[in-house]
């Protein structure tokens, strides 16, 4: 029997307090912002079917944030697929900004802040599922959340109409019945993730890439920078760090060293009224451990590190007497 939840009989004053306990209810506490100054009109109806939850709602134009003090309050580590069944969304997770038509589908991870906002009146199908049975790696689930994705083609268009069926039917289904179908949504959602990550649709691992890359180059000087703090920063696991670079030519590893000596070489090349000793200059970049230091940059420029200062003074020297 369906939990159904709606403001019709709730004075207009507590419309928005009761709508945001009900969203709580059905799914994840929330905040919620109305955008239109009149009384709120909401109504959400929720089953369960075995470890799956459906919610369908329905609602005036709104702004709903999933942040970090709510997530502290309720974890909830629950992925949620949004179906968009009428009016639009923009739905913000992880760095990206999924604009949603009718018919598209979402993923997002309740366990981490997002916001979404219904600029319409709207309705949407929502299934929650537990992170553990999805036998999917947090680092794909971060790949797709904040995407949307398309139902007019590919595997999308295949599941848009179970998961409305599915929807709609839910009240009906006796339990035993509930707990096989939601086995089957399980592997369609394991699908869905493993499809979009393949696709890479909107660029998510050259994102990826050039954001550590970025990383990388601001904090050169962090000793600590290393393959496991920078995934940490990305919310990505270490194993996937290292596959998004394997068609970089070059490891991460690799990658901090090479960038710490071209920095350490360019300042030993530089001539100023003050000079740093190689120790400090490689101290500056992160490396620790002088006697490394010094092997690394032979390896890679054929000379020790005094010897490329000398030999970069003498060249200015010559140019500024010539």
């Amino acid at each position: 029997m369906s939990l159904v939840l709606t403001t019709d009989a709730v004075p207009d004053q507590d419309k928005v307090a009761y709508w945001s306990d009900a969203v709580g209810r059905a799914l994840v506490p929330v905040a919620v912002a109305p955008r239109d100054p009149r009384p709120f009109d909401g109504r959400i109806a929720t089953d369960s079917l075995g470890y799956l939850r459906i919610s369908r709602m329905e609602a005036d134009a709104k702004r709903v944030s999933r942040t970090p003090a709510l997530i502290a309050r309720a974890p909830g580590d629950l992925v949620a697929v949004g179906l968009q069944v009428a009016g639009r969304a923009t739905l913000v997770q992880d760095g990206r900004r999924a604009e949603l038509d009718t018919g598209d589908l979402v993923v997002y991870d309740m366990a981490r802040p997002f916001s979404v906002s219904y600029p319409q009146r709207f309705a949407t199908h929502v299934f929650q599922l537990p992170r553990h049975v999805l036998g999917v790696a947090d680092s794909d689930i971060r790949l797709v959340t904040g995407t949307a994705i398309g139902t007019g083609h590919g595997f999308g268009a295949v599941l848009r109409p179970f998961l409305t069926t599915l929807a709609d039917a839910a009240p009906s289904y006796p339990p035993a019945v509930g707990q096989r179908l939601a086995g089957h949504v399980v592997d369609l959602f394991t699908t869905l993730i493993t499809d979009v990550t393949h696709r890479d649709p909107d660029g998510t691992r050259d994102h990826l890439v050039r954001s550590v890359r970025a990383h990388i180059d601001r904090n050169l000087g962090q000793a600590a920078l290393a393959p496991e703090s920078i995934a940490r920063a990305h919310h990505i696991s270490v194993r996937y760090l290292h596959r998004l670079f394997e068609g970089e030519g070059i490891t991460v590893s690799r990658l901090i060293q090479q960038r710490r000596l071209e920095a350490c070489a360019r300042e030993l090349a530089r001539r100023g009224r003050v000079t740093p000793t190689v120790s400090a200059v490689a101290r500056r970049w992160g490396f620790v451990n002088p006697a490394h230091f010094s092997r690394a940059f032979r390896a890679a420029y054929g000379v020790s590190p005094r010897e490329w200062r000398t030999l970069h003074t003498d060249r200015e020297g010559d140019r500024t007497a010539g």
